[in-house]
């Protein structure tokens, strides 16, 4: 169906800039609702949807999940079939700093619109999960039906306190909801606050890049990412769309974790460069290991990743120098 209307919330971001350049080259309708907060550069934001925004089926809207006044107004004149809900407070790292403003977006911001959806009959709701979730469960790979052991961030938190009220208004509401965990996304557009891009921008330019993991570990191959680039998200997102089983949560990575080591070697591989490495512990709310099984996704999506480290971190180190 080309006459789709689909409603993607952090439209101008990392993900959901790539999703909506997808869906309106697939000839949907985009409503983007994005605030262009200061976490994630706004500028950068701007430049992510500039080409969408001369286009007729490509329409913006500045402003707060958390705004019912405008979630109502968006809903009410554009009438969505679907919604794509991306936009949440992001970085496991800076949760720490301000766990309410985080547990007030993600978890208030995503009610907000869970009720506008059931108010105007949305078909399906697409709610993007983590990884985090899973905080430092032992067994792997990680498995929708695994039991969460513990969570180690506000963060992590907030997520699953979203898929927690999504399963509440799938079963009470009559409203179907596909939770989408995603795993070390990486690639063009990737905010700045995140290893892939520090690592590149940090080789590229020989400036020494922080790990955190100590030494031992690092050259062990025991601190380990399920890095997933962004069309392989993006791919799983849109055929989550299509998918219809009252509330379903799905794997969404690439099913081969590989250690920092391995990709920073790739990285100075790409690059031509050699990195600079400063070993500063590990973090607070950092997991030693993501891994996905993705099986789930492969039967039920059709769900198949198709971009291997190498020529991921190749095609996103083309676009860092086209954009830096």
């Amino acid at each position: 169906m080309n006459n789709e209307s689909i409603l993607v919330t952090g439209g101008a971001g990392f993900i959901g800039s790539n999703v909506s350049d997808k869906l309106i080259s697939l000839g949907k309708k985009v409503i983007c609702l994005d605030d262009f907060n200061d976490y994630h550069d706004p500028e950068i934001k701007e430049r992510n949807i500039r080409k969408l925004l001369s286009l007729g089926n490509f329409l913006l809207y500045r402003g707060d999940i958390r705004d019912s006044e405008l979630v109502g107004l968006i809903f009410n004149k554009n009438k969505p079939n679907k919604v794509i809900h991306l936009a949440a407070r992001a970085g496991v790292r800076n949760s720490f700093q301000n766990p309410e403003l985080y547990n007030d977006v993600n978890v208030n911001g995503t009610r907000n619109l869970l009720d506008a959806s059931v108010s105007h009959s949305v078909k399906n709701f697409i709610f993007a999960s983590s990884s985090s979730v899973y905080g430092t469960n032992k067994k792997t790979p990680f498995s929708e039906s695994d039991e969460i052991e513990d969570l180690i961030s506000p963060y992590a938190e907030t997520k699953k306190q979203g898929e927690l009220l999504a399963s509440d208004f799938a079963n009470n509401k009559n409203l179907n909801i596909n939770c989408l965990r995603f795993f070390t996304v990486y690639g063009p557009r990737g905010r700045r606050d995140m290893a892939p891009y520090k690592f590149v921008d940090s080789i590229f330019k020989g400036i020494p890049i922080k790990i955190f993991t100590d030494e031992q570990s690092y050259t062990s191959d025991g601190f380990a990412r399920d890095y997933t680039y962004v069309d392989d998200i993006v791919s799983g997102i849109i055929t989550s769309l299509n998918y219809y089983n009252n509330f379903e949560i799905f794997n969404l990575g690439n099913g081969n974790p590989i250690s920092i080591n391995q990709f920073i070697s790739t990285i100075e591989k790409v690059t031509g460069r050699k990195s600079i490495k400063e070993f500063v512990g590990r973090q607070e709310g950092d997991v030693p290991i993501t891994y996905a099984d993705i099986s789930k996704a492969k039967q039920l999506l059709g769900y198949n990743p198709q971009t291997p480290i190498s020529e991921g971190i190749n095609k996103y180190f083309k676009w860092y120098q086209l954009n830096n």
